[in-house]
């Protein structure tokens, strides 16, 4: 098999790499650190949080993409929907949904401090309600942030295919799954071993499917920003 193009251009990122990747980059301010500091306090599951590098990226995609309109997928405490919503604009909404509120207050403070919680549509229930009730409401999305249970990502996706805006973006987060989309079999466990062949089946499907441009970036767990391509 022949050399691939830029096999050699991947660089393995130290914790010290990094460092200086965050701080080439424009910093978190005071509102994103305490919501990343106060998420570390309050759940022991502070690693969902998107990165800080991803967080810069979501708002500087939706400011490009003049983004109106943003589904967000798993609410957690807030740092995705933060993120969105300083790229929309006056006026614009960012939808998020979680199947639990357990740390909304801990969202909303730190939305309303951003002056953005107007931007914000919280709605509590399982994903698949919450796309079913937007479907039917005739919504119609720029952005949407996949970040729910990992299982349920197909399904997901051919709920928000219909309401995706041509030239919209879908964002798949933990693409690559810790790598076990490479052998979801070896999994340590039967939870993980589905979500990962799920994640797999979703990155085999979204690479074929021709109404949309994809690429998927080693960033962090993997994130998969596919472009819905224009109607002809």
């Amino acid at each position: 098999m022949g050399r691939r193009f830029g096999e050699f251009k991947h660089l393995p990122i130290s914790p010290v790499l990094r460092e200086y990747v965050l701080r080439s980059g424009t910093p978190l301010d005071p509102v994103m650190t305490s919501l990343v500091d106060r998420t570390q306090e309050v759940s022991e599951l502070s690693i969902m949080l998107v990165p800080e590098e991803q967080a810069n990226l979501m708002t500087l995609l939706t400011k490009v993409r003049s983004a109106e309109t943003v589904l967000d997928l798993g609410t957690f405490t807030g740092c995705s929907a933060l993120a969105f919503a300083r790229g929309v604009p006056a006026g614009g909404r960012v939808i998020t949904c979680d199947i639990s509120d357990k740390h909304l207050d801990v969202a909303r403070h730190h939305w309303e401090w951003a002056g953005v919680d107007d931007r914000i549509d919280f709605r509590l229930g399982p994903a698949e309600a919450t796309l079913e009730a937007l479907a039917a409401e005739e919504t119609r999305i720029d952005i949407a942030f996949l970040d729910a249970d990992k299982e349920n990502y197909g399904v997901y996706f051919d709920l928000i295919e219909p309401m995706l805006q041509p030239g919209g973006l879908l964002l798949v987060d933990n693409a690559l799954f810790n790598g076990y989309v490479l052998a979801p079999e070896l999994a340590p466990s039967e939870l993980i071993r589905g979500a990962s062949a799920a994640l797999r089946d979703l990155n085999t499907r979204l690479a074929a499917d021709d109404r949309f441009e994809t690429v998927m970036l080693p960033l962090s767990d993997g994130l998969t920003i596919a472009r819905k391509k224009d109607q002809e």
